[in-house]
């Protein structure tokens, strides 16, 4: 029998069990594009569904990737400037972006501000993907917002 207390991604929070409230802020961060993304929050699993509130500082974010599993994310803070199989669009604060299930796309915080977005994404894969380019060499900086 599996164990209901084992999450797919290590460091997330499993729901159930008696566990059905959670204050989703004061998660433990996680790596949340581990290779090719600055994303980092903490997230939250159930049996199908994982759910997470991520954290992207300015102009920096994820290198164009994809994962087996659709995704929503729903921008709270800050805007995204994000690329879709090839559509580049702005996503501020209030705007829901879906990526459908092994599509190429990115998204970068814009300069003026860090971004924090709430995602959805089916437990099919864990909240990780894999680069475009089959490398793990590291996220996403705009000139002058490069690390250290």
């Amino acid at each position: 029998m599996a164990d209901a207390t084992a999450t797919k991604n290590k460091g997330a929070v499993k729901a159930g069990e008696g566990k059905y409230d959670f204050m989703i802020a004061e998660l433990d961060a996680i790596e949340a594009g581990t290779g090719y993304s600055t994303s980092r929050g903490g997230v939250l699993e159930g049996q199908r569904m994982q759910v997470g509130l991520i954290h992207k500082a300015r102009g920096t974010g994820s290198r164009p990737h994809s994962h087996p599993n659709e995704q929503f994310n729903y921008v709270l803070q800050g805007t995204l400037k994000v690329e879709i199989d090839g559509q580049e669009f702005l996503a501020p604060a209030g705007t829901v972006v879906y990526v459908p299930p092994n599509m190429v796309h990115s998204m970068v915080a814009t300069q003026e501000e860090d971004v924090i977005f709430y995602v959805v994404k089916d437990l099919s894969h864990g909240i990780i993907g894999k680069a475009a380019d089959g490398t793990m060499s590291g996220a996403h900086y705009d000139p002058g917002f490069e690390p250290g």
